[in-house]
């Protein structure tokens, strides 16, 4: 598995050419020991005179054993013996080739991963050096050095070469190996609640590792947290582990090298890199065979978020989970009855196929609901020692918030957004350490970047149900965020604004005064219209969740967001969304009043029950239902005359979720109740009948009835 590791790992940052895997074939023998000459030789030129910070004797002797083969390989080329090789020599001729660029791909690992993790698997390393040492002794004891024409000097020089390889065994650098576990010691310190003295820390990275800026001790944190995101489970040692080293460098970062950095990373630190393509998808797809396990049985297609249901078989999420919204209660692929409807993520299949896309470069994007890295370091339990790393590199950052310059507040509501954005226990000692005033006073920045980290690092915070309250008690909080929701600096700011909104008023007593601070919901409103598909999303579901506060219809009928949301409707990725909130908004008389005026709202609401998902199906027909009920006679006319309606609530009856025939069925009793359309709506009656058991009376808590909350997360960014 630590192969494996060490060699996709390298192949993520450099990609090496097949050559690395494959032996060269239809080459003539002279061809072959030149290629093989050029290759030893670019090999030495290139690591002979580099300096690696770990690994170095086994590197050097490495090294000097490709120096002979350079040797040997130059004199065949010179004096024409390589055009006289023997079948044996040939086969051993290729093995040497793939033994030189496994030696190139172990070389490259060690001259560029991050010092911290080479120091992690040293000895695991070392071990790759000694197995290659084995098996170019082993090529050596096979290879008919006598059926070779060679000088005298060089054939004593490859017969030592042979003896010393035969004798050569594992090699740890006892100085690497102290440095591995005085690194371990730093982590049972914070494990025992004792903070690393600033003398040892510096000892350490500074002068022992050679890290002495900020800027390099932030590429080892990155280094180290993709581990923790491509192999988890893989190798040693284990996610829960890396997180605490993490969580001590971070510390040790601020710590050692304090929090300034030049303009143009507090500029675009924050920026996410665009991910490099090796090959487009489509190309992909017309070469590569996706192994069987890998594709989902219901859409055959690859799996971005594999979970394995009660019957032990495993779907892609989007793929099972629309099936058992369709009202189907048994396994695709068995038949078998389900006994509960929970997903349980199948990360192991998962993490085979994100390395199986990653050796193949097929560019494997995750569900959209879904952060990659975030869901891999939840997976990660923290260790005690990590806690308390992150509550110590806490205090350093709230201390730079209160009392440091403009870049260094920047920097520290960067990094406060990274802590809280994984972790129960991060986000609540971030809080009560007093971080929650300072990034309100932030929030007013005129530095985009600072803005932007203040407002997510919000969100983030307020993931946390204790933490919510803060927030809404901390004075002015509220009306700083609302004022980023209205004119902040950036898109992502806006954006994240929008989202805070709706992470705060999932509690029921802030809903009502999130929609009465001004301009929130006018601010809401003008983003689902207008903004981005991200931007529209967070609008939408801070909408729903303050339309779901019986005092708050017209405020939002006042600020526009009816209008906005029936317009939504139209729009598939926030249509649910907005056509729940709309069925609530319409429980009320005035609602249903500012809804019946909207001109498209009918045709957007029927447009969803023909072609929406079954969930925007159902909230679709709850919000026709209710607009009957509370709109009166002309509402209650205006829907029924909408074309293809009562088609539409035939197929409902039958393929409907439970809920979408249940309600399906009250609004086929509301039309059959009304003489003038009996025989309009008489073919309503084999469906209505099957559909009556499940109709009730009005719900007394019609919210259970609107199918969106269950579905919507708040982000983590």
């Amino acid at each position: 598995m630590a192969s494996a590791a060490i060699f996709s790992s390298l192949r993520r940052r450099r990609s090496p050419s097949l050559e690395a895997f494959l032996a060269p074939v239809d080459l003539t023998d002279v061809a072959l020991v030149q290629t093989l000459a050029s290759v030893s030789t670019e090999l030495v030129s290139c690591y002979s005179g580099k300096s690696f910070p770990f690994q170095r004797k086994n590197s050097r002797s490495l090294i000097r054993k490709i120096e002979l083969f350079v040797v040997l390989l130059e004199y065949l080329t010179g004096s024409g013996s390589g055009s006289k090789l023997s079948s044996t020599a040939v086969v051993c001729f290729k093995e040497l080739y793939l033994l030189l660029y496994r030696s190139k791909i172990l070389l490259d690992y060690c001259s560029q991963a991050s010092k911290l993790w080479l120091l992690l698997q040293n000895q695991s390393i070392s071990g790759h050096f000694h197995d290659l040492n084995q098996e170019i002794s082993t090529l050596l004891d096979v290879f008919p050095l006598n059926n070779i024409e060679l000088s005298e000097d060089i054939r004593e020089q490859i017969e030592l070469m042979q003896k010393q390889a035969r004798k050569a065994k594992l090699y740890i650098d006892k100085n690497d190996e102290a440095l591995r576990v005085r690194f371990f010691s730093f982590l049972n310190e914070f494990e025992n609640g004792r903070i690393p003295s600033h003398v040892d820390l510096r000892l350490f990275f500074v002068d022992n590792l050679g890290i002495r800026d900020a800027k390099s001790c932030r590429t080892e944190i990155e280094f180290l947290e993709e581990q923790i995101v491509n192999h988890e489970g893989d190798v040693e040692p284990t996610a829960s582990v890396l997180n605490g080293f993490v969580a001590i460098t971070r510390y040790s970062r601020f710590l050692l090298f304090g929090f300034e950095e030049n303009e143009v990373e507090l500029q675009f630190g924050n920026q996410k890199k665009p991910r490099k393509r090796l090959i487009t998808q489509e190309i992909a797809d017309t070469f590569i065979t996706i192994p069987k396990d890998f594709c989902c049985p219901i859409s055959l297609d690859l799996m971005r978020d594999p979970v394995i249901i009660s019957t032990g078989q495993t779907y892609d999420r989007s793929s099972i989970s629309r099936w058992v919204e369709e009202g189907h209660c048994t396994c695709p692929k068995t038949g078998q009855m389900l006994t509960n409807t929970h997903l349980v993520p199948n990360r192991a299949l998962r993490n085979l196929i994100v390395q199986w896309c990653t050796a193949h470069g097929i560019p494997y994007e995750p569900p959209e609901n879904m952060d990659s890295s975030a869901e891999a370091f939840a997976m990660a339990l923290p260790t005690k020692a990590a806690t308390e790393a992150n509550r110590a590199t806490a205090s350093l950052l709230i201390l730079q918030l209160a009392n440091g310059s403009q870049g260094a507040k920047t920097i520290a509501a960067r990094e406060i957004r990274l802590l809280a954005k994984t972790g129960r226990e991060n986000r609540a000692f971030i809080a009560e350490a007093g971080a929650i005033p300072h990034l309100c006073k932030l929030l007013s920045s005129s530095n985009p970047v600072a803005q932007e980290n203040s407002v997510t690092a919000m969100l983030n915070l307020s993931i946390y149900d204790t933490n919510k309250t803060r927030i809404m008690e901390e004075e002015g909080c509220l009306g700083s965020i609302v004022e980023v929701l209205r004119f902040g600096l950036t898109t992502e700011a806006r954006e994240n604004a929008a989202a805070t909104l709706f992470s705060l008023s999932a509690v029921h007593d802030y809903k009502k005064k999130i929609a009465d601070e001004v301009g929130a919901v006018e601010a809401l409103a003008g983003l689902l219209r207008v903004g981005t598909p991200r931007g529209k999303k967070d609008a939408v579901t801070a909408l729903f969740n303050l339309s779901t506060h019986t005092e708050n219809c017209t405020r939002m009928i006042e600020a526009g967001a009816v209008t906005a949301l029936v317009g939504a409707l139209g729009n598939e990725g926030v249509a649910e969304e907005a056509a729940g909130a709309l069925a609530l908004i319409v429980r009320q008389s005035t609602g249903a009043e500012a809804v019946g005026k909207e001109e498209m709202a009918v045709a957007g609401l029927i447009g969803m029950m023909r072609c929406g998902t079954p969930r925007g199906k159902e909230n679709a027909v709850a919000a026709l239902l209710e607009l009957c009920r509370s709109g009166g006679a002309a509402a209650t006319e205006r829907v029924l005359r909408a074309p293809a309606l009562a088609g539409l609530l035939q197929t409902l009856l039958f393929t409907g979720t439970k809920r979408a025939r249940r309600k399906a069925a009250s609004l086929a009793r509301v039309f059959q109740r009304c003489e003038n359309y009996a025989l309009h709506f008489g073919g309503l009656g084999a469906g209505y009948a099957y559909a009556g058991n499940s109709a009730t009376s009005r719900d007394s808590s019609f919210v259970g009835d609107v199918s969106v909350p269950m579905s919507i997360s708040v982000p983590v960014l």
